[in-house]
């Protein structure tokens, strides 16, 4: 899997309906209209998100990571 920054992640999730509810810090806080599921999504700049994170981040959006 490549590499992918917050920020990026960030621009995908908005592609796929998400919305940014608010920011809290270095976080962006994400929810989709009629789910529970709220997204915490680390923006340090041009910085990777970690492997482990990024994955659960993903699983939680149901994105595949082709879709990056």
């Amino acid at each position: 899997m490549k590499p992918v920054s917050g920020k990026e992640l960030a621009r995908v999730l908005e592609r796929r309906g998400w919305t940014l509810l608010r920011v809290n810090g270095s976080h962006h806080i994400y929810g989709k209209p009629g789910s529970v599921i709220r997204l915490s999504v680390p923006i340090h700049g041009k910085q990777a998100l970690k492997i482990g994170l990024l994955h659960h981040l993903l699983k939680l959006a149901e994105i595949s990571e082709n879709e990056l």
